[in-house]
Protein backbone atom coordinates (compact mmCIF):
# COMPACT_ATOMS: atom_id res chain seq x y z
CA UNK A 1 0.00 0.00 0.00
CA UNK A 2 1.15 3.61 -0.59
CA UNK A 3 1.87 4.62 2.76
CA UNK A 4 2.24 8.34 1.51
CA UNK A 5 -1.12 8.24 0.02
CA UNK A 6 -2.53 6.33 2.76
CA UNK A 7 -1.53 8.87 5.43
CA UNK A 8 -3.08 11.63 3.07
CA UNK A 9 -6.44 9.57 3.68
CA UNK A 10 -5.87 9.21 7.39
CA UNK A 11 -5.19 13.08 7.53
CA UNK A 12 -8.11 14.03 5.94
CA UNK A 13 -10.49 11.74 7.66
CA UNK A 14 -8.74 12.79 10.97
CA UNK A 15 -9.28 16.69 9.96
CA UNK A 16 -13.13 15.67 9.33
CA UNK A 17 -13.46 13.83 12.42
CA UNK A 18 -12.45 16.90 14.32
CA UNK A 19 -14.69 19.43 12.18
CA UNK A 20 -17.54 17.42 12.87
CA UNK A 21 -16.98 16.65 16.73
CA UNK A 22 -17.16 20.49 16.38
CA UNK A 23 -20.26 20.69 14.63
CA UNK A 24 -22.08 18.52 16.98
CA UNK A 25 -20.92 20.68 19.69
CA UNK A 26 -21.67 24.32 18.26
CA UNK A 27 -25.00 22.57 16.94
CA UNK A 28 -26.49 21.64 20.23
CA UNK A 29 -25.42 25.13 21.50
CA UNK A 30 -27.83 26.42 18.67
CA UNK A 31 -30.64 24.43 18.84
CA UNK A 32 -29.91 25.14 22.93
CA UNK A 33 -30.73 29.15 21.53
CA UNK A 34 -33.47 28.41 19.21
CA UNK A 35 -35.43 26.44 22.06
CA UNK A 36 -34.64 29.39 24.51
CA UNK A 37 -35.91 31.78 21.48
CA UNK A 38 -39.57 29.65 21.22
CA UNK A 39 -40.02 29.74 25.38
CA UNK A 40 -38.83 33.29 25.48
CA UNK A 41 -41.43 33.95 22.54
CA UNK A 42 -44.56 32.32 24.20
CA UNK A 43 -43.25 34.09 27.46
CA UNK A 44 -43.75 37.08 25.86
CA UNK A 45 -40.06 38.14 25.59
CA UNK A 46 -39.39 39.22 22.01
CA UNK A 47 -35.99 40.42 23.00
CA UNK A 48 -35.24 37.43 24.49
CA UNK A 49 -36.26 35.47 21.75
CA UNK A 50 -34.61 37.74 18.96
CA UNK A 51 -31.20 38.27 21.38
CA UNK A 52 -31.48 33.67 21.66
CA UNK A 53 -31.70 33.99 17.66
CA UNK A 54 -28.77 35.68 17.00
CA UNK A 55 -26.57 34.14 19.28
CA UNK A 56 -27.72 30.93 17.07
CA UNK A 57 -27.02 32.54 13.74
CA UNK A 58 -23.68 33.56 14.86
CA UNK A 59 -23.08 29.85 15.40
CA UNK A 60 -24.60 29.05 12.11
CA UNK A 61 -22.03 31.98 10.36
CA UNK A 62 -19.48 29.94 12.38
CA UNK A 63 -20.51 26.68 11.23
CA UNK A 64 -20.71 27.40 7.25
CA UNK A 65 -17.17 29.07 7.22
CA UNK A 66 -15.38 26.76 9.22
CA UNK A 67 -17.08 23.67 7.04
CA UNK A 68 -15.23 25.30 3.34
CA UNK A 69 -13.51 22.42 2.16
CA UNK A 70 -15.92 19.53 3.77
CA UNK A 71 -19.43 19.97 2.37
CA UNK A 72 -20.04 16.58 3.68
CA UNK A 73 -20.00 18.31 7.28
CA UNK A 74 -23.45 20.27 5.73
CA UNK A 75 -25.65 17.12 6.08
CA UNK A 76 -24.93 16.20 9.32
CA UNK A 77 -27.77 15.76 11.52
CA UNK A 78 -27.37 17.91 14.44
CA UNK A 79 -26.62 20.71 12.01
CA UNK A 80 -30.06 20.01 10.13
CA UNK A 81 -31.65 19.86 13.16
CA UNK A 82 -30.10 22.75 14.88
CA UNK A 83 -31.31 24.64 11.44
CA UNK A 84 -34.78 23.44 11.87
CA UNK A 85 -34.95 24.58 15.33
CA UNK A 86 -33.94 27.86 14.54
CA UNK A 87 -36.52 27.94 11.39
CA UNK A 88 -39.41 26.79 13.49
CA UNK A 89 -38.09 29.83 16.14
CA UNK A 90 -37.93 32.41 13.77
CA UNK A 91 -41.21 31.60 11.99
CA UNK A 92 -42.93 31.66 15.73
CA UNK A 93 -41.11 34.37 16.79
CA UNK A 94 -41.67 36.65 12.91
CA UNK A 95 -45.77 35.13 13.11
CA UNK A 96 -45.71 36.72 16.39
CA UNK A 97 -44.55 40.32 15.15
CA UNK A 98 -46.67 40.00 11.65
CA UNK A 99 -49.37 37.83 12.21
CA UNK A 100 -48.03 35.34 9.50
CA UNK A 101 -46.28 33.06 7.82
CA UNK A 102 -42.59 34.37 6.69
CA UNK A 103 -40.14 33.48 4.46
CA UNK A 104 -36.97 32.67 5.57
CA UNK A 105 -33.60 33.65 3.59
CA UNK A 106 -30.97 32.39 4.81
CA UNK A 107 -29.09 30.11 2.24
CA UNK A 108 -28.53 26.99 5.16
CA UNK A 109 -32.07 26.61 5.16
CA UNK A 110 -33.03 24.38 2.37
CA UNK A 111 -36.58 23.37 1.28
CA UNK A 112 -36.73 20.34 3.95
CA UNK A 113 -35.47 22.11 6.78
CA UNK A 114 -38.12 24.89 6.16
CA UNK A 115 -40.47 22.44 5.74
CA UNK A 116 -39.76 20.66 8.59
CA UNK A 117 -39.94 23.62 11.24
CA UNK A 118 -43.00 25.09 9.48
CA UNK A 119 -44.60 21.35 10.53
CA UNK A 120 -43.20 22.02 14.20
CA UNK A 121 -44.01 25.46 13.92
CA UNK A 122 -48.07 24.58 14.29
CA UNK A 123 -47.16 22.85 17.40
CA UNK A 124 -46.18 26.33 18.33
CA UNK A 125 -48.95 27.99 17.38
CA UNK A 126 -51.65 25.27 19.23
CA UNK A 127 -49.71 26.17 22.51
CA UNK A 128 -49.76 29.53 21.75
CA UNK A 129 -53.35 29.43 21.25
CA UNK A 130 -54.55 27.49 24.43
CA UNK A 131 -52.42 30.43 25.97
CA UNK A 132 -54.61 32.60 24.15
CA UNK A 133 -57.77 31.46 24.61
CA UNK A 134 -57.15 30.94 28.23
CA UNK A 135 -56.37 34.68 28.57
CA UNK A 136 -59.61 35.01 26.54
CA UNK A 137 -58.16 36.37 23.02
CA UNK A 138 -60.64 35.00 21.12
CA UNK A 139 -59.58 36.61 17.62
CA UNK A 140 -56.04 35.42 18.01
CA UNK A 141 -56.82 32.09 18.89
CA UNK A 142 -59.18 31.95 15.24
CA UNK A 143 -56.38 33.82 13.71
CA UNK A 144 -53.75 30.72 14.55
CA UNK A 145 -56.66 28.41 13.62
CA UNK A 146 -56.51 29.79 10.17
CA UNK A 147 -52.78 29.74 9.68
CA UNK A 148 -52.38 26.48 10.73
CA UNK A 149 -55.30 25.61 8.35
CA UNK A 150 -53.53 27.61 5.61
CA UNK A 151 -50.36 25.49 6.07
CA UNK A 152 -52.00 22.25 6.12
CA UNK A 153 -53.69 23.16 2.63
CA UNK A 154 -50.40 23.92 1.04
CA UNK A 155 -48.63 21.02 2.22
CA UNK A 156 -51.35 18.65 1.55
CA UNK A 157 -50.15 19.93 -2.07
CA UNK A 158 -46.99 18.55 -1.44
CA UNK A 159 -46.17 14.51 -1.73
CA UNK A 160 -44.53 14.44 1.38
CA UNK A 161 -42.32 11.18 2.48
CA UNK A 162 -40.22 9.99 4.92
CA UNK A 163 -39.37 11.92 7.81
CA UNK A 164 -41.42 14.53 6.30
CA UNK A 165 -44.62 12.76 6.24
CA UNK A 166 -44.07 12.22 9.47
CA UNK A 167 -43.75 15.86 10.53
CA UNK A 168 -47.05 16.62 8.05
CA UNK A 169 -49.19 14.19 10.06
CA UNK A 170 -48.11 16.37 13.43
CA UNK A 171 -48.93 19.21 11.73
CA UNK A 172 -52.23 17.52 10.59
CA UNK A 173 -52.87 16.33 14.36
CA UNK A 174 -51.99 20.28 15.53
CA UNK A 175 -55.15 21.47 13.04
CA UNK A 176 -57.63 19.09 15.31
CA UNK A 177 -56.08 20.27 18.45
CA UNK A 178 -57.00 23.96 17.22
CA UNK A 179 -59.85 22.58 15.87
CA UNK A 180 -61.14 21.13 19.25
CA UNK A 181 -60.09 24.21 20.99
CA UNK A 182 -62.57 26.55 18.83
CA UNK A 183 -65.02 23.82 19.37
CA UNK A 184 -64.91 23.98 23.53
CA UNK A 185 -64.81 27.67 23.32
CA UNK A 186 -68.11 27.74 21.24
CA UNK A 187 -69.86 25.33 23.24
CA UNK A 188 -68.94 27.73 26.29
CA UNK A 189 -69.33 31.16 24.98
Amino acid sequence: MNKNYFAKIKNDFQTWETKRRSVVGNSNEALGHSKRAIFAFHRGDNREGYNNLKKAEKIFSYLEKMSKGQPRLRYEGSWRAALEEYAEAKLFGEYLKKKKVSELRNRQIDTEIYLGALCDFTGELVRYAVKQATDKNFNEVKLARKTIEEVVHNLIQLNLTGYLRTKYDQAKNNLRKIEQVMYELSIRS
